[in-house]
């Protein structure tokens, strides 16, 4: 069976084939930044227009290479939320009309199930049972994942994400979008930090994460900070280490308590290098992350999770468009 996945949640248009094995033949991403950059954000509208003016070049280009039709594709798997509307929407209407005119079975996919697996894309030794902590700029989930992939939430942030707060503190800073990864630039340019941030919640019994007060607290000393290359380099360090302590002391926690030693890492901040670092130094636990280009929104992790999902569900050709922009695991 070889699956197309269909990507667009957010901001990139993503699209892949994965063979029957669920190794991923071919993928290819393309991001929105540059359009949304000046506004420090996502602008849903613009972000489903470039959607609608990419899928067809890009699968074009997808098939072309990989010396395939449309009528070589047997499954279609499309993310069907959580998500912005607009996004869905283009998403699975593509899905569906082209696997209405093809005769293509399709294959709703939930994008959070999607990162969790992505890492066994490239891990062929994972498997469940593993502990997942899922990390984006509109996601923090700490989760449990049995023998038959059955997930468990076990906590999530009662607020803000980290991805939400480093792009917020990124933009106070001036830095550019997306926030992220310019936080973990300026990061690696500390070398005498003099700010101290609070670790929310890490001495909470709770799973759950909170990043509202550190963003606060983040916010509050750049109001009253010069922000000169050092003071922008230290506030981004500080607030760096916040977050990545508090997100590694709630894995551990989890992975202890449950007696699990494997830990996934997934989602889009699974790329700061301080918190692969970090995790990689734990000797009594896994980590494992997604490869580096697998780590943001993509294609192939929709492939992949529609594969495993076509093992276990049965799907009939269904073309009704219903995205789900609030769903959860």
């Amino acid at each position: 069976m070889i699956t197309l996945g269909i990507e667009s949640s957010c901001d990139d248009t993503g699209l892949a084939i994965v063979n029957p094995n669920g190794k991923v033949l071919d993928h290819i991403t393309s991001s929105q930044h540059e359009i949304h950059a000046q506004y420090g954000g996502i602008v849903p509208e613009l972000a489903s227009r470039d959607h609608v003016k990419k899928f067809i070049p890009l699968l074009s280009i997808l098939l072309e290479r990989n010396s395939l039709s449309i009528k070589d594709i047997h499954l279609i798997a499309f993310t069907n939320g959580p998500g912005l509307l607009g996004p869905l929407l283009v998403g699975a209407s593509l899905s569906k009309a082209l696997g209405w005119s093809n005769n293509i079975p399709t294959l709703e996919v939930n994008h959070l199930e999607a990162h969790i697996y992505s890492p066994m894309m490239t891990e062929e030794n994972l498997k469940p049972p593993f502990i997942s902590l899922l990390v984006s700029g509109g996601h923090t989930i700490l989760s449990s994942v049995d023998l038959n992939f059955n997930i468990q939430t076990l906590g999530t942030t009662l607020d803000d994400s980290a991805g939400e707060c480093f792009d917020k503190i990124a933009r106070k800073l001036g830095l550019s979008y997306p926030g992220g990864p310019q936080i973990s630039k300026r990061a690696e340019s500390s070398f005498d930090n003099n700010f101290v941030f609070p670790r929310p919640m890490i001495k909470s019994n709770s799973y759950d994460f909170s990043f509202s007060g550190l963003k606060t607290h983040a916010i509050n000393i750049v109001n009253q900070t010069e922000l000169t290359n050092k003071n922008i380099n230290n506030i981004s360090f500080e607030l760096q280490n916040a977050i990545v302590e508090t997100l590694i002391s709630k894995s551990r926690k989890a992975s202890n308590e449950l007696g699990i030693s494997n830990i996934v890492i997934t989602g889009g901040v699974s790329a700061n290098k301080k918190l692969r670092d970090e995790f990689s130094l734990i000797k009594e636990c896994n980590a494992y992350f997604p490869d580096i280009k697998f780590s943001t929104d993509n294609g192939a992790m929709i492939a992949y999770a529609g594969l495993l999902k076509s093992k276990t569900h049965k799907f009939t050709k269904n073309y009704k468009i219903k995205p789900n922009p609030s769903l959860t695991l």
